[in-house]
């Protein structure tokens, strides 16, 4: 895979050592003339390339015209949502990413601006402090037809009242199926001699009524909250 990186600070920078490491071929634009020595050096004389990612020609000598995705990461919206609206209007590259620095700016970074993935890392990071801080509380992951179905994601709670029971023993709601159990960062199957145990990750399809009842089963008894 051919990856172009536009934006060579922190984000940008680790993104291209990160690609490298899994054998991806990658090329990055960054246009601070006093970071292009640190960068050439890390990442490789030809990996490097100073100028403006909104710069056509200087995209197209980096090889945008054969590149399979490029990720427009830089601090400023605006220049990503112009590279790419060029990458996908002038180069027509299958898959372009782009960084939003201000959430207020989401709105804007749609398809038809030329953005398959908007990367809010706001919005990435309280998911991820929320996540952290989810033990016991009910997650909503995604709504399904129409909201009547969720994706929901608990972590089971060591005093909940299926912590060390196999899911078989579990008294689910009617409408609710477990579809995943993740533990350790390793997925398993959920199937009905697997015992949960506290802080494993429950990923649930469950009906909107039936929400409060499974958030009562993973979570903390009533008197703990």
């Amino acid at each position: 895979m051919f990856v172009i990186i536009v934006g060579g600070g922190k984000v940008g920078e680790h993104l291209a050592r990160l690609l490298q490491k899994g054998g991806k071929h990658v090329r990055l634009v960054e246009q601070r003339g006093e970071s292009i020595p640190a960068l050439k050096r890390d990442l490789g004389e030809e990996a490097v390339f100073y100028g403006s990612g909104t710069d056509p020609r200087l995209l197209e000598s980096a090889g945008v015209r054969e590149a399979d995705v490029v990720a427009a990461v830089t601090g400023a919206d605006e220049t990503n949502l112009v590279v790419a609206g060029l990458c996908r209007s002038e180069f027509r590259v299958p898959r372009v990413i782009a960084r939003v620095n201000h959430p207020k700016n989401l709105w804007m970074f749609t398809p038809k601006l030329g953005v398959d993935v908007a990367l809010n890392q706001a919005d990435i990071l309280s998911h991820l402090v929320a996540e952290e801080m989810s033990l016991g509380e009910m997650m909503t992951l995604l709504k399904l037809t129409k909201g009547e179905y969720s994706l929901v994601e608990e972590k089971v709670h060591p005093k909940s009242a299926v912590a060390a029971k196999a899911i078989r023993e579990m008294e689910l709601p009617a409408q609710s199926v477990i579809a995943a159990v993740i533990r350790g960062g390793k997925l398993l199957v959920p199937r009905g001699d697997l015992v949960l145990q506290a802080g494993d990750e429950v990923l649930a399809v469950v009906h909107a009524a039936e929400i409060p009842r499974l958030s009562a089963l993973l979570g903390a008894p009533a008197a703990e909250g």
